[in-house]
């Protein structure tokens, strides 16, 4: 098949005469530094890596043509691994003999596990299949284990009640299949409130009915990153009130990420490629220690499992290696209560991948996450369909907040913009807002309905960038989401519902409880007309983190003395209060 502008550099350089032709007509390209990081980049955008300032793009009519009529010798995918054969293990290995090596029911929304000491001949992770079936009285749950190598089997289950559980396996491996046993679940403990879960249509809850605030940052690859910075980062986390972080599973390859991580996802092949059907069991189960570590100091890991920023041709895997890692990441981490799945950051910066590969990929973490985590895809200029079933909320990459209300009502879900920009100083518009705008958004977001989250990209020779790798925060905007966050806690209903405004002055709320945000805007005064009955009213400065309340109560039509300073909002809460919503129900607890 001829080449063409959606096949990757690195598909390229291997040919002698499409070399040739890429350094005729775009001279000096192989020599760009960038994209020693990104080899994968697409050929029809590489023109902006020489674009001289002030003057056009190349045309690259002439280029295109001389890479059509080249036959293009492109890298072969490798075969898909064969289906798992019922003749794994001959007729002499017992039915049922392998050995139990641990049972842990652990508590309700915590996780259970079972392991098995099991075979290892041939390819367990892809001529092994261990399904597990779980049963509480009429509760029935089936879910597939994997292989974590040295012949240890796992299963991990997400309990949602406590009490007395028994399991079965199925599997073509003779001595797994056909065990069973039992184990108890514990009553949660305080501090669990479930995983995370979608709410009154566009917003969350965890499962015991506590509200969800998805006061989220981004450290995209701070698990390949030396063990000293990797704990700099959950010591940080720990301090920051921030309660999800988006991470990736595979190392990054970008600017301020050049360095090669400790371990990697595959296996290598002997001519020093990547076996896509042979997981490196070390590196996950570092994944999982390092999800574990987040869980424990309250914070959601936002796992993205794809992304475009690549080196080592992870993100241009054949279809069936995309779903095989897949269903591998969720079988090993569906159990964990503090996961949310994201099939992609910037899906649409990787054009070898179609609409229906990325089908599939939901589909599979449709299949195998049995306790239904969070699941979105993430865009870069293309928004994804997300009205598709498999998404729960949309995760979207945009400064446009005043949209937030749209595009609720247009896919009638959650609105989280994960990537509204960066608070920093580095040489791209994305990454040098001043923390005053990362703040200003993250209200505008909030007060029109949604959820704005954080990010920092301070310029470092020695590339810790919190956005990058984690390590240490240095910039203003964080204590300031906090302080947002405290005022969304205080709220009735733990969430800012948009509500009916004025063209200028976005409010949100409920009918006893409104916020009005000023945003960029600094009058001294403003006429509010209040609805009918009394009400204290707050004049909050969002960046100072003040909140100044007006002496008695106020009725009717009023005038408000105000700062004339930017970032300034009003909070209007009824007098007296109404009384609060009937409690949930009391579930026991140890």
């Amino acid at each position: 098949m001829p080449y063409g502008p959606d096949d990757a550099l690195a598909d390229l350089l291997h040919d002698d005469q499409a070399r040739e032709a890429l350094q005729r007509h775009l001279p000096g390209i192989l020599d760009e530094p960038e994209l020693r990081l990104s080899p994968f980049t697409a050929v029809k955008d590489l023109s902006r890596f020489v674009r001289r300032c002030g003057e056009p793009a190349a045309d690259l009519t002439g280029l295109w043509r001389e890479l059509a009529a080249l036959p293009g010798t492109r890298r072969e995918d490798p075969p898909a691994p064969q289906p798992p054969s019922p003749d794994y293990e001959t007729t002499d290995v017992a039915v049922g003999s392998a050995t139990l090596i641990q049972v842990s029911g652990g508590e309700q929304w915590g996780t259970a596990e079972l392991a098995w000491q099991g075979p290892r001949h041939g390819n367990p992770f892809v001529d092994v299949e261990l399904e597990v079936e779980l049963q509480r009285g009429p509760q029935q749950i089936r879910l597939h284990g994997f292989y974590d190598g040295d012949g240890i089997y796992r299963a991990r289950f997400h309990p949602t009640e406590p009490g007395h559980w028994a399991y079965t396996t199925r599997s073509n491996s003779r001595s797994l299949h056909g065990l069973t046993g039992t184990f108890d679940v514990a009553v949660r403990s305080l501090d669990n409130h479930g995983r995370v879960m979608v709410a009154d249509t566009w917003h969350f809850t965890y499962a015991d009915g506590t509200p969800y605030l998805p006061l989220g940052t981004t450290a995209y690859a701070w698990t390949h990153q030396d063990p000293d910075l990797q704990q700099a980062t959950l010591d940080t986390l720990a301090g920051s009130g921030f309660t999800k972080l988006r991470m990736c599973v595979f190392p990054k390859s970008y600017i301020y990420n050049t360095n090669e991580p400790a371990l990697y996802p595959y296996h290598r092949t002997p001519d020093g490629g990547w076996d896509f059907s042979s997981f490196n069991v070390e590196f996950f189960q570092h994944l999982d220690q390092q999800i574990l570590a987040l869980q424990r100091i309250g914070i959601e890991a936002d796992l993205i499992l794809f992304h475009p920023y690549d080196r080592w041709g992870f993100s241009q895997m054949p279809a069936w290696a995309d779903q095989l890692i897949t269903a591998y990441v969720v079988r090993r981490l569906a159990g964990y209560r503090g996961v949310w799945w994201s099939l992609a950051n910037e899906y649409d910066f990787m054009p070898a991948k179609t609409k229906q590969d990325w089908e599939g990929i939901g589909a599979v973490i449709n299949r195998e996450d049995h306790a239904g985590h969070l699941t979105s895809i993430h865009n870069g200029f293309i928004f994804y369909d997300h009205t598709r079933p498999w998404i729960t909320h949309c995760s979207i990459q945009s400064g446009d907040t005043r949209s937030v209300r749209r595009w609720r009502d247009q896919y009638r879900k959650p609105v989280v913009i994960d990537e509204a920009g960066y608070e920093g100083d580095v040489a791209y518009d994305w990454g040098s807002l001043t923390a005053e705008e990362m703040v200003r958004r993250c209200w505008a977001g909030a007060i029109h309905g949604g959820y704005v989250n954080h990010g920092e990209t301070y310029h470092d020779d020695d590339e810790p960038l919190w956005w990058a790798k984690g390590g240490h925060l240095r910039g203003e905007s964080p204590a300031r989401f906090r302080f947002l966050a405290d005022l969304i806690a205080a709220t009735p209903a733990g969430h800012l519902e948009p509500l009916p405004s004025d063209y200028d002055l976005p409010c949100a709320g409920d009918p006893d409880h409104q916020i009005l945000y000023f945003g960029h805007c600094r009058p001294r005064l403003r006429n509010i007309l209040l609805p009918d009955g009394e009400w204290t009213v707050d004049i909050i400065d969002t960046w100072a983190m003040t909140i100044d309340t007006l002496p008695g109560t106020r009725s009717g039509h009023i005038t408000l003395d105000l700062p004339g300073r930017p970032y300034i909002a009003v909070r209007l809460r009824r007098h007296p209060a109404p009384p609060a919503t009937a409690p949930l129900p009391e579930e026991s607890l140890s």
